[in-house]
């Protein structure tokens, strides 16, 4: 399976996908850690997130998949949300809950 095929699966077969630099636990660079930060606030369950530090294939393919060239970013029902400052404001604005909630049912 190639690198294209692989962040299609997973994006489409979890509803909330994170590719960030670190884990959620312990992240490796501040718009990684802030994007997480949103998305504990938005009360995600069942958040996935994928390391791009630990898979450079991943950390290249993921640019290209979405023609977004920076991480974190963010995956929502297998559609590209954007990267932590989109999430920024759009959290500011109450879009992100708002489509987090309609995800989670």
């Amino acid at each position: 399976m190639d690198v294209q095929e692989r962040i299609k699966q997973q994006v489409s077969s979890n509803s909330v996908v994170l590719y960030m630099k670190g884990t959620a636990q312990f992240p490796q660079c501040g718009f990684s850690g802030a994007a997480v930060q949103m998305l504990k606030a938005c009360g995600v369950q069942g958040l996935v997130t994928v390391d791009v530090l630990a898979d450079p294939e991943i950390r290249e393919g993921i640019k290209a998949y979405a023609n977004w060239p920076t991480i974190p970013q963010l995956y929502i029902n297998g559609e590209f949300v954007g990267g932590a400052d989109i999430m920024r404001e759009m959290y500011q604005q109450g879009e992100l809950q708002k489509l987090l909630e309609a995800a989670a049912t």
